[in-house]
């Protein structure tokens, strides 16, 4: 079990017992107090509370000798703290845990430095922890990549074979990025013509969402100079949850020759809160066999994954309480953060601090439930997931030929009013390790 994550270690601050936010966890953030003039600052969260870095750094208590004079928490992103590298996150991990731990008066004992450090998650707002420089969104699920090829291409090749050499991906929208509980406005775009009509312009009528995690870039590499695989993940600091929002119909009908556009690129949700990776170490796993092996330039000595259970939420405005969707695992994930970060950089791309790359949609292994589904006019009995493994509804409803229950209502696609809410949390020994929630709201299309 990696050192700083064990269970036995206890906070001065109280901490539910099912928090996502225990001493052994400690995700990064950045925020603004409520009512406050001061600009926003970085934070960790610990229990219902959000620990203030630069009060902490202005308070004397970074002593080493990466951090003792460092202005990195003092900044109104974490960008330069990213560009430190794993040493820096080390060093601010190992003192934040002392100086929260149960048995460390410097914090615990002083009333008046802990009311300043200390900030009650009520009275906070939480910002975009990162200025996204960069955003690719791979497409790293088999499980998605099979279901998408037997809708959108039938059943004879429904993975190209291409996907089984190389992590597919494509450039996002980094200007998009929001964070959770940013409204959604209804995009608008062209679908597929009807008939011999032109093509429809109009509100999407299948919006959807997409689970997803978002891996932060720490150090990066200079231009021309690729990031070896066995050394890609002194360059990950850590994970968001994210909701890639897509609008099903106006990304059919424009994907083809270059790719999704304005069909992803109205939005894509974070979470505030960026899970280290070295609080995840205590939840790696063994990541799926490749076959055929990749070529050595992918080929890991490490080849691992991180059990993360995740769950997808809808809220209809008509409801009080949410219901749940689906369901899935990080770990399922078949091509890994390693190697989708040393393909990216393979050809010389450069990454920078506050980069963002994310897995893809992120769907499960279940292969248990039957339907008659309809394509190209040939009535075909297709083999799908477990509905709760699948990350998103494009699957679920299988492109709208079935609906699912979302309380005591129904969905094809999203509605006007629909609240998304996307969770993930680590399991440990007596403790969570967790992402918080990653929501948004779906508003009317503009006029």
């Amino acid at each position: 079990m990696a050192e700083g994550s064990r269970p036995q270690l206890r906070s001065f601050v109280e901490v539910a017992p099912g928090s996502h936010f225990p001493i052994q966890n400690l995700p990064f953030g950045v925020f603004r107090r409520r009512g406050s003039p001061e600009p926003p600052r970085p934070a960790v969260a610990i229990g219902d509370f959000a620990l203030d870095l630069a009060a902490v750094s202005d308070a004397g208590l970074f002593h080493g000798p990466l951090l003792s004079a460092s202005p990195c928490f003092r900044q109104e992103t974490l960008n330069m703290f990213l560009g430190m590298g794993r040493p820096a996150w080390k060093e601010a991990r190992a003192t934040l845990q002392k100086i929260l731990s149960a048995d460390e008066p410097v914090l615990r004992d002083n009333e008046a430095l802990k009311k300043k450090c200390l900030v009650p998650m009520s009275d906070t707002e939480m910002l975009l922890p990162i200025m996204v420089g960069d955003y690719t969104d791979f497409f790293c699920s088999v499980h998605h990549a099979r279901n998408c090829g037997f809708i959108f291409r039938g059943p004879q090749t429904p993975v190209n074979p291409n996907w089984f050499q190389l992590p597919i991906g494509y450039h996002g929208r980094a200007s998009s990025v929001i964070v959770s509980g940013t409204d959604i406005i209804r995009p608008k775009g062209q679908g597929h013509p009807t008939g011999d009509s032109r093509p429809y312009f109009g509100p999407s009528k299948k919006l959807d969402f997409e689970l997803e995690m978002a891996a932060i870039v720490g150090p990066g590499n200079e231009l021309g100079k690729p990031i070896d695989i066995n050394d890609a993940e002194e360059h990950i600091f850590g994970l968001m949850i994210m909701n890639d929002w897509s609008a099903r119909d106006i990304q059919a009908w424009e994907t083809i020759p270059l790719g999704p556009f304005l069909g992803k690129s109205f939005s894509t949700t974070v979470s505030p809160w960026i899970v280290t990776m070295d609080a995840l170490k205590p939840f790696t796993c063994e990541a799926p066999k490749q076959e055929p092996e990749p070529l050595p330039y992918l080929a890991e000595k490490n080849h691992v994954n991180y059990d993360i259970p995740l769950e997808v939420w809808i809220k209809p405005k008509e409801q009080s309480e949410p219901s749940m969707v689906a369901k899935s695992n990080f770990k399922h994930l078949y091509w890994t953060l390693t190697q989708q970060l040393a393909h990216h950089t393979v050809n010389g791309c450069n990454l920078r601090p506050g980069d963002m790359f994310a897995t893809g949609t992120l769907s499960g292994p279940v292969w248990n439930n039957h339907f008659k589904y309809h394509h190209k006019n040939t009535n075909l009995e297709v083999t799908v997931h477990e509905p709760e493994s699948l990350g998103c509804l494009l699957e679920l409803t299988w492109n709208g030929q079935k609906e699912i229950s979302v309380g005591n209502s129904t969905r094809k696609f999203l509605e006007d009013g629909d609240e998304v809410i996307l969770t993930a949390c680590c399991k440990g020994e007596g403790y969570n390790v967790g992402f918080g929630t990653c929501t948004g709201k779906v508003l009317p299309a503009l006029p």
